[in-house]
């Protein structure tokens, strides 16, 4: 249907998952298998939604992975604020990239309502 990688949500969701291996680099080794392993997952799990539907044959699925994206988006927010409250994150270290987060979910949002048009 689409090629995921020409589209712009795509190519910012790479780079938000790049940005959150770096600021996981930072945090005890011991939750390597916890918490570490969570925002990974939630972030990876971003591009590979919007990639998956971009695949798909309609864009009602298309919009479902989307969606599906933007939960994974809410839950990177979440696991990195709780990151700060624990002491692993410091809030500026936070702010850029809830920044990207916010721009992310817009795009998202925006493309949603395109593919309900079409």
């Amino acid at each position: 249907m689409n090629n995921y990688r020409e589209l712009k949500i795509w190519q910012k969701s790479m780079d938000l998952v790049e940005k959150t291996y770096i600021l996981n680099s930072t945090f005890p080794s011991e939750e390597k298998f916890g918490l570490i392993s969570q925002i990974q997952r939630c972030a990876v799990a971003v591009p590979s939604n919007i990639a998956e539907g971009a695949g798909r044959n309609s864009n009602k699925e298309f919009r479902n992975f989307l969606g599906i994206a933007n939960g994974s988006l809410n839950e990177l927010a979440t696991q990195l604020e709780l990151s700060v409250r624990i002491g692993y994150l410091k809030e500026t270290n936070l702010h850029h990239i809830s920044n990207l987060i916010t721009e992310i979910q817009k795009m998202n949002f925006t493309l949603i309502q395109k593919l309900s048009n079409i």
